[in-house]
C-alpha cells in the first residue's frame, strides 16, 4: 500500500507538471466515453433492460406462426404474428396447465377521451386483462390495481388505473384521485389507483396514461366490443409467466398440443377449406413462446439495428481516442527513457515501473470518464429529444441509473488498459548505457515503429467511419428526395377521434362530412382530403380481398391495404387518375359499391390500370365470395405508411359508403391552403372548436413536418455517424502530425547533412510529405476492403444507395488523403526550415 500512494503521488505530480498533455489527454477519451456513456444508456433501454416487475426472467411472448388466416389484422407494430383474437387469448389463459404457465394475460394499446375536472384531452391508454398487473408483479402508488374481478362480463366494470406519470403532468397530482370519476370516451370510469412510478407498461416503449379492463373494450374502443367474440379479428398481444423452473422450450413443447387442438376448432368453424389453406392455418402452424424479459415491443424492431449501429460507431471512435492517447504517451515515454533507466538501474523491478506507467493511464482513463460521465447526461438529453419528435413524453428517460454509471467506469478501466500498454511494452527493457549517457536513439527505433503502425491504425478506423457516415447521408439525401406521390407543400393535417367524443357510429360520416364544410369554408382553404388512415406515420390497415377472375397461387395471400376516403381526396393530394373516374357526391350509400385501387393492385392482379378498371371484387377471404364491389378507377402509387417502404397494392373505399359497424376511429384531414400554414392551423383549432369543443385536434402540423418527423430517427443517425465521422478524422489527423513532429525531429540530423550535401528545401518537404501519404495510402488500401465487408451489414439501414457506393467511398478516400496532406505540412516546413549547422551539432 505504501508504494502503492508513492506510486500514486507521483502519477499526480507527473500530470500537474504536464498540462496541457493532461487536458489533452483527458478531453480526447472525455469526448470517446461520453458518446458511448449516452449511446449505451439508449442501447440498454431499448434491448437490454427487463421490466420494472418481479422476476422478469420468467416472463415470456407469445406468437403464432401460420402462412393462412381469414379476417381482420390490426398491428400496432412489431411483428404481426404477435397478434391474437380475444377468444384464442380466453382459450389458452383457460386451458394451459398451471405447472407450466403460471397465467397470461392480454394487452392492446387505445386512445382515449379523457374528461377531468370539464377539461378534455386525447390520452394514450391500454386495454388489459384482469390479471394484468397482478402477474407481472406491478405494485401501486396509491390505491389499488386491476385485478381478475374487473373483467368479468362486458361492460360491467367500469373501472381504470392511472399512471403515475399521468397523474402527475395532467391530473394534478390530486392525491384524492383514488375513488373519484373521470369520463373516458363519454363514459364514467371510477379511478381505482395509481401505478408506481417505475411502472410504464408490459410494452416496451409505450407509456399510457391509463389502463382499463378487457371487458370494457366496448367503452375503450367504441365500436369494437364484437373483438371479444371474434375469432377472426387478430387485435391485442399475448405475454405470460412461466411456472419456476421451467424453460421457454418446454413451455412451447407443452402448450403445442393445445395450440394445435384450438386451431383445429377454428378451422372447423371456417367451414370446409382448400387444402392448402389448411396446411398454412393449421398443419404448419405453431405457438411460439420466446423471452419476455424485456416485454413486447412495437417499436424495439426498428431500434434494433440503428442504435447496434450507432454503438459500434461510438465504440470505434473510443478506440481511435485511446489509440491516440496511447500515441500521446509514447511521445511523452520518449522524453521518459532517461528517467526510467534510471530507476532500473537504481534497483526498481520492471513489475514496478511498468505499474507506474499503468497507474498514470488509469488516472487518465479515470478523469476522462468522470468528464465524459459529465458530457453524458447533455448528449443523452439532446439525443432523447430527437428521438421523442417533438411530444412531450419519450419512451428513453434522459436520466443515467446505476448500469450506466458501471459501463461508464468498465469503459474509463478499459481504454486505460488500452493505451497504457504501447508506452508499458515499449519501455519494459530499456537500454540502460545509451538512456544514461542521454541520448535520444533508444527512442527512436522500436518506438518510432510502433508510433506509424497507431497512426496507420487511427487512420483506418477513421476511414471505415467516414464511409459509413456517408453512406448514411446519401441515404438521408435519396429519402429526402423521394417523391411521396402526392404534393406536400401549404398541406395542413389534423386529426379528430369522433367515437371518442360521443359520436355513435352511424353519424361518423356525416360528421366527416360536417367537418370537411366547415374546414373548406374557411379563407384560403382549397380543399380537403378525408381518411380513416394516417399518411406518413409508420401505422397502417389492410385484410383480405377476393378478385373476381383471378385465381391466387399456391401459397398466394390476396391483401391489400384499405382506406375509407372522400370525394375530393385525390383532387385535394393531387393524385391524379390514370384510369376510370374518382368518386364523386353521388356514390352514397343507397347506391352501388364502388372502390378505386392504386396502380401497384392494378398491375399484380390485371397487368395494367385500364384492364383493372370495370372489374369486380369481394371483400374478404371466402370460399363463396359476393362479388358486390366495383373499381371504377385506378391512380398512382403514392407512399402511406412512411418514405421507405415499398407501395403495398392499396384498395379505396368512399366513406359513404363504409356501414356503421365499420366506422373508422380517426378520422384524418389534409387540408390544401393558400395562406402561409400558421394562419391556417390557427383557423383549425378556432373552427373546430366553434363546430364541437368535445373534437379534440391532435397530430395538428403540416405534411412537411410530419415528413420531417417521419425521417427523425434517420436523421438522428445520420447526425451522429457524422459527428463519430468528423471526431474520428480529428482525432487520426492530430496522431499523424504528432507522429510527423517526432519523426522529423529524430531525424533533425539526417535532415541537416541533407541540406548540408545539397538537397533543397523542396525535396525535404517533398520527402515528409511521401512519408505521410505512404501512411495514409497504406492505411486506406488496408480499410477499403474491410469497409466493403462492413458495409454489407448497413444494408438494412440503407436506403437507395449501394453497400459499395463508389461517390462514398471516393469522396471518404480524398477527404483522409487531403486531412493527412494538411496534417503533414507543418512538420514539412519544419523539416525544409532546419539549419544545417545547428542540426550537425545536435545529437
Amino acid at each position: 500500500m505504501q508504494n502503492l500512494r508513492q506510486d500514486l503521488t507521483y502519477a499526480l505530480r507527473q500530470l500537474r507538471r504536464s498540462p496541457g498533455f493532461a487536458a489533452v489527454a483527458v478531453m480526447t477519451l472525455a469526448l470517446g466515453i461520453g458518446a458511448n456513456t449516452a449511446i449505451f444508456s439508449l442501447l440498454d433501454q431499448a434491448l437490454l433492460r427487463a421490466l420494472p416487475v418481479e422476476h422478469p426472467e420468467q416472463l415470456v411472448v407469445l406468437e403464432g406462426t401460420g402462412k393462412a388466416w381469414e379476417g381482420h389484422s390490426s398491428s400496432h407494430g412489431g411483428d404481426t404474428e404477435a397478434y391474437f383474437s380475444y377468444p384464442m387469448y380466453r382459450d389458452l389463459a383457460a386451458q394451459v396447465s398451471p405447472k407450466v404457465m403460471a397465467g397470461l394475460i392480454g394487452t392492446s394499446p387505445s386512445d382515449f377521451d379523457v374528461t377531468f375536472k370539464n377539461a378534455s384531452q386525447i390520452a394514450s391508454g391500454e386495454v388489459v386483462s384482469g390479471n394484468y398487473f397482478t402477474l407481472l408483479g406491478a405494485r401501486a402508488f396509491k390505491g389499488r390495481l386491476l385485478v381478475a374481478s374487473d373483467d368479468t362480463a362486458p361492460g360491467a366494470n367500469p373501472v381504470a388505473v392511472v399512471s403515475y406519470n399521468f397523474w402527475q403532468a395532467h391530473l394534478g397530482g390530486d392525491s384524492s384521485l383514488v375513488g373519484q370519476t373521470i369520463t373516458l370516451n363519454g363514459h364514467p370510469f371510477q379511478v381505482v389507483g395509481i401505478a408506481a412510478p417505475e411502472f410504464h407498461s408490459a410494452v416496451w416503449g409505450e407509456l399510457p396514461a391509463l389502463f382499463v379492463p378487457m371487458s370494457m373494450l366496448d367503452q375503450a374502443i367504441p365500436g369494437r366490443g364484437a373483438r371479444l367474440t371474434n375469432h377472426k379479428d387478430r387485435w391485442m398481444n399475448i405475454l405470460g409467466r412461466m411456472a419456476p423452473g421451467v424453460t421457454t422450450e418446454a413451455a412451447q413443447n407443452s402448450l403445442a398440443p393445445l395450440w394445435h387442438a384450438l386451431r383445429a376448432e377454428e378451422l372447423k368453424a371456417l367451414g370446409k377449406r382448400s387444402q392448402r389453406f389448411t396446411d398454412g392455418f393449421l398443419t404448419n402452424s405453431r405457438l411460439l413462446v420466446l423471452p419476455g424479459a424485456q416485454g413486447f415491443s412495437y417499436q424495439r424492431g426498428g431500434l434494433r439495428t440503428p442504435l447496434l449501429v450507432v454503438m459500434a460507431m461510438a465504440l470505434l471512435v473510443l478506440v481511435i481516442a485511446s489509440v491516440n492517447v496511447g500515441s500521446l504517451l509514447l511521445v511523452r515515454a520518449a522524453g521518459r527513457v532517461r528517467e526510467f533507466s534510471l530507476r532500473s538501474a537504481l534497483g526498481a523491478n520492471q513489475g514496478r515501473i511498468l505499474g507506474q506507467l499503468l497507474l498514470e493511464g488509469l488516472l487518465i482513463g479515470t478523469f476522462g470518464g468522470g468528464v465524459g460521465l459529465l458530457l453524458a447526461p447533455i448528449a443523452l438529453r439532446a439525443l432523447v429529444r430527437q428521438l421523442a419528435g417533438g411530444d412531450d413524453v419519450s419512451m428513453f428517460s434522459s436520466s443515467l441509473d446505476a448500469r450506466v454509471l458501471a459501463f461508464n467506469f468498465a469503459a474509463a478501466v478499459g481504454v486505460s488498459l488500452i493505451f497504457s500498454m504501447a508506452p508499458a511494452l515499449q519501455l519494459r527493457k530499456p537500454n540502460l548505457t545509451i538512456a544514461l549517457r542521454g541520448s535520444n536513439a533508444s527512442a527512436s527505433g522500436g518506438m518510432l515503429s510502433l508510433r506509424r503502425v497507431i497512426v496507420c491504425l487511427q487512420i483506418g478506423l477513421s476511414v471505415l467511419l467516414l464511409i459509413a457516415s456517408g453512406l448514411f447521408v446519401r441515404t438521408m439525401q435519396k429519402l429526402r428526395a423521394v417523391d411521396p406521390g402526392f404534393d406536400a407543400t401549404r398541406l395542413v393535417g389534423f386529426t379528430i377521434a369522433p367515437q371518442l367524443a360521443g359520436y355513435t357510429p352511424d353519424r361518423v360520416a356525416a360528421l366527416a362530412k360536417h367537418v370537411e364544410e366547415t374546414v373548406g369554408a374557411l379563407p384560403g382553404v382549397r380543399s380537403v382530403a378525408v381518411d380513416d388512415s394516417s399518411i406518413l406515420q409508420g401505422s397502417s390497415s389492410g385484410g383480405n380481398i377476393t378478385l373476381e377472375g383471378y385465381t391466387p397461387a399456391p401459397e398466394e395471400e390476396v391483401d391489400a391495404e384499405k382506406s375509407m376516403i372522400n370525394p375530393g381526396f385525390f383532387a385535394a393530394m393531387r393524385i391524379p387518375l390514370l384510369a376510370g373516374r374518382s368518386f364523386s357526391e353521388a356514390d352514397s350509400a343507397t347506391t352501388p359499391l364502388v372502390a378505386i385501387v392504386n396502380e401497384a393492385l392494378a398491375k399484380r392482379y390485371y397487368g395494367s390500370a385500364r384492364n383493372a378498371v370495370g372489374k369486380r371484387l369481394a371483400d374478404g377471404g371466402s370460399n363463396k365470395p359476393v362479388y358486390d364491389t366495383e373499381i371504377v378507377g385506378v391512380v398512382p402509387d403514392f407512399k402511406q405508411t412512411d418514405l421507405r417502404s415499398a407501395v403495398d397494392p392499396s384498395l379505396f373505399l368512399p366513406l359513404e359508403q363504409i356501414p356503421a359497424m365499420r366506422a373508422p376511429a380517426r378520422l384524418y384531414f389534409h387540408v390544401r391552403t393558400a395562406l402561409p400554414t400558421a394562419e391556417t392551423i390557427s383557423a383549425l383549432r378556432r373552427a373546430m372548436q366553434q363546430l364541437d369543443p368535445a373534437l379534440a385536434l391532435d397530430n395538428l402540423r403540416t405534411m412537411d413536418e410530419q415528413i420531417d418527423q417521419s425521417l427523425a430517427n434517420d436523421r438522428l443517425t445520420e447526425l451522429l455517424a457524422i459527428s463519430f465521422g468528423l471526431l474520428a478524422t480529428l482525432l487520426a489527423g492530430i496522431g499523424l502530425y504528432g507522429v510527423l513532429a517526432y519523426v522529423t525531429a529524430q531525424r533533425t540530423r539526417e535532415i541537416g547533412v541533407r541540406i548540408a550535401l545539397g538537397s533543397s528545401r523542396a525535396a525535404i518537404s517533398g520527402m515528409v510529405l511521401s512519408d505521410v501519404l505512404k501512411l495514409a495510402g497504406i492505411s486506406i488500401a488496408i480499410a477499403i476492403p474491410a469497409a466493403l465487408g462492413l458495409a454489407r451489414l448497413l444494408k438494412s439501414q440503407l436506403f437507395g444507395v449501394s453497400a459499395a457506393d463508389p461517390v462514398t467511398f471516393a469522396v471518404v478516400t480524398i477527404l483522409v488523403a487531403f486531412v493527412a496532406i494538411v496534417s503533414a505540412l507543418l512538420p514539412a516546413r519544419r523539416a525544409a526550415n532546419v539549419d544545417p549547422i545547428e542540426a550537425l551539432r545536435t545529437e
